[in-house]
């Protein structure tokens, strides 16, 4: 028994044509979405490329555009089709290809439904990616006279400034990393060397941290040196007191503003997905109708349309035994070169006599 078997006239037939051909455009244009949508998570990732560890937080905005270009492609294609079927002499042309391309449409489906899972499922790597990144990038804070890294102590501040953020997991990770550049610290001085000395790595480490992690809203002018010494500030304690530094770290922002981005675009790409489905199964409606017609001279008859030809567990079943075949051909082809190759070898050789 036919899955989803349905009856058309003439009538329902062309309607079914125009609304396919009408769908199509609009999945065009839903195409041209997705295809923006990856565009412009790509240049995001990229405005802050320097803070990001690798390049694998590029593969949702790629799979985006080449999701976004493919749709536009088959629904052109398709939109051709159904405009082309309502004359059944311009529809003849179609007929060999619709069975290859309705499979290329299934496998497109399958693509995009998996795009869609990926939109929500990168956050545990956007995450790694992040952590590495703004560790390395919190190093080279301070090489503002390094070719190459010179940029660095201002997209680090930049950053901060936009999101509202403090260091890679909060404002303590400055303690922990020299950021002040060599070139502004007077060797001379005793407090300078003290520092140095102090720590085995021979860094200038101070609980201090960047201009830009200084919160604008607070009352208080920011202190940003000395930040754990409760007794170089008037009525200040840093445990208690809410600080006027941001207590938010970087990678936790970013992470948040990439991953809202990507479960929006997720959303919109599975909504694309439901209607580019509804779109196949309306054209392979289309296609059987077109090709039952028991009369082609005749195209006021009736015909039935359906999804598929027989139950989807005979259509399961024959599958499997379709590749049982196969399976087996293979093997009887490699056991018949097996054997080929055993007589060759058997083969006496023959010598001459003079």
């Amino acid at each position: 028994m036919a899955l989803l078997k349905v009856k058309f006239n003439q009538k329902k037939r062309v309607k079914l044509a125009q609304g396919l051909w009408l769908m199509n455009w609009f999945s065009v244009f839903a195409g041209i979405i997705v295809f923006s949508m990856g565009l412009f998570l790509k240049i995001e990732l990229r405005k802050r490329s320097e803070v990001m560890d690798n390049s694998e937080s590029h593969f949702v905005p790629n799979s985006l555009i080449l999701m976004g270009i493919l749709s536009c492609a088959f629904n052109g294609f398709a939109g051709k089709i159904c405009y082309d079927s309502l004359d059944p002499t311009k529809f003849a042309k179609w007929k060999p290809l619709l069975k290859p391309y309705l499979a290329l449409c299934f496998l497109f489906n399958i693509l995009i439904f998996f795009v869609a899972l990926i939109c929500f499922l990168m956050r545990g790597s956007l995450e790694s990616t992040l952590a590495q990144g703004l560790k390395n990038g919190m190093k080279f804070y301070r090489d503002t006279d390094t070719p190459g890294r010179c940029f660095m102590k201002k997209t680090i501040d930049m950053l901060q400034i936009e999101f509202k953020c403090c260091g890679n997991n909060g404002f303590k990770d400055w303690f922990e990393i020299q950021w002040i550049s060599n070139r502004y610290l007077d060797f001379s001085s005793k407090e300078v060397k003290d520092r140095i000395k102090s720590n085995v790595d021979g860094r200038y480490l101070v609980d201090g941290v960047p201009f830009s992690c200084c919160n604008p809203s607070s009352p208080r002018p920011c202190i940003q040196y000395q930040v754990t010494n409760n007794s170089a500030h008037y009525s200040y304690d840093y445990q208690t007191e809410e600080l006027n530094l941001w207590g938010r770290g970087c990678r936790e922002a970013l992470l948040h503003y990439y991953s809202s981005m990507m479960s929006s675009m997720g959303v919109v790409v599975l909504l694309v997905w439901l209607f580019e489905t509804s779109v196949m199964v309306g054209l392979r409606l289309l296609h059987t109708a077109l090709e039952s017609i028991p009369n082609p001279e005749d195209p006021e008859c009736e015909s039935e349309g359906w999804i598929l030809e027989n139950s989807l567990k005979d259509t399961l079943k024959s599958a499997l035994e379709s590749l049982k075949k196969i399976g087996k051909f293979n093997q009887v082809e490699a056991g018949a070169e097996g054997a080929e190759g055993e007589e060759a070898g058997k083969t006496p050789a023959i010598t001459t006599v003079s």
